[in-house]
């Protein structure tokens, strides 16, 4: 039996890996070692109860105010000792963040193969997203196998000469997670919360922590919430607010004591998406976002000036906006009182995935190894 360490550090990591570590749990010809690196704690716990997953190592790397070369080196050097002990087999990183590069490094410089899920995605600019776009494209030169998401993401690897036979378009991971997790209809802890969601009242559901973003950008999101607020009194935007102190020094002053403002801790994953199912419109900077909300039919508008995910922009599911105060005002405007514009976007086609991610990633391991046959690709057209 093989033995494959799924890798992984982030709540966003955590939650698009489960499936693949449910669906390895679950195969009988791999033995599945699950390692966290802790890059987030809480949020990346709180997915993994969730998901009935329990880490076999955990390096628990989380620091205050950590750098990104701190979290590279403690978790090459805390995977090193773990590679040493355990000899896995292969490694599966997912995505693009420090976590999945210093995972997919670690476990090339031990000759240990790289399976990459969420490989291709592609900004095509080095410094936005930043770190991600350049830890995507690190990571896809040393990987042996490629879980391309979509079309457009194996495209992007084939330009950059990967081999064909080392791509499988899997469909995207979150789907799967989100679909389940939906299906629960998980309680919010917060009873406020849970009186927005009995109201029936519109809601703007907001998140915003991309690094580019921060300062004087992020701090101009704040008044446009704040704008809006003024403007759609009978709105109720919800903010789960990032734990980073520079994300909300930024972004609360604005909006802090507005009545139909409700601000939150990070919610856990299954309130979340709750909270996502509820919601009337999203305005984001996140990636996982973009692919989340679509599938429950709610447009997305993107507080960023290009993104790696541009199949819903092209479905029209989502719309780019950027970070001036003034286009989030009009934007948000233009979905909230414009009917043919909301339903436009609200019932656009998703193109990233049918919910069966996790079995497309383990048959795609299973012929790496000899030991199995893969199943067709996703097809967002069928």
């Amino acid at each position: 039996m093989h033995t494959i360490m799924p890798i992984y550090g982030t709540r966003p990591e955590a939650i698009k890996m489960a499936p693949i570590v449910k669906a390895l749990q679950e195969s009988p010809l791999f033995d599945c070692v699950v390692t966290v690196t802790g890059q987030h704690r809480e949020m990346l716990d709180q997915v993994n109860e969730i998901f009935e997953i329990t880490p076999d190592h955990d390096l628990n790397i989380i620091q205050p105010r950590q750098t990104l070369n701190g979290v590279l080196t403690r978790t090459v050097d805390g995977l090193d000792k773990i590679f040493a002990e355990n000899a896995p087999d292969a490694v599966v990183v997912q995505g693009d963040t420090t976590t999945s590069t210093a995972g997919a490094i670690a476990a090339f410089y031990r000759g240990i193969p790289v399976i990459h899920a969420e490989a291709g995605l592609r900004s095509f600019d080095l410094f936005s997203p930043f770190p991600e776009e350049a830890n995507r494209k690190l990571t896809s030169q040393i990987a042996s196998l490629h879980l391309a998401p979509t079309s457009t993401s194996r495209d992007n690897l084939l330009r950059e000469a990967i081999n064909p036979a080392d791509i499988v378009v899997s469909g995207n991971t979150v789907i799967d997670a989100l679909l389940h997790t939906v299906e629960k209809q998980l309680p919010f802890s917060d009873p406020q919360l849970e009186e927005i969601a009995q109201s029936g009242n519109r809601v703007l559901l907001v998140t915003t922590h991309r690094r580019e973003n921060q300062g004087e950008a992020m701090r101009g999101v704040g008044r446009a919430l704040a704008r809006i607020a003024a403007a759609e009194p009978d709105l109720t935007i919800v903010l789960p607010v990032h734990r980073n102190p520079a994300v909300r020094e930024a972004v609360l002053p604005a909006i802090e004591n507005l009545p139909n403002v409700v601000v939150t801790e990070p919610l856990a994953y299954g309130e979340f998406t709750r909270m996502l199912s509820v919601a009337h419109l999203v305005l984001t900077d996140s990636g996982g976002v973009q692919e989340e909300a679509p599938s429950l039919g709610k447009p997305v508008l993107v507080m960023r000036e290009n993104t790696e995910r541009p199949e819903a922009v092209t479905a029209g599911t989502v719309k780019l906006i950027g970070t001036d105060e003034e286009r989030i005002v009009e934007e948000v405007d233009s979905l909230l009182n414009n009917q043919a514009i909301y339903d436009a976007m609200a019932n656009a086609v998703n193109p990233y995935g049918d919910g069966k991610a996790g079995a497309r990633t383990v048959a795609a391991i299973a012929q790496m190894f000899g030991v199995g046959e893969r199943i067709p690709d996703f097809d967002s057209q069928v």
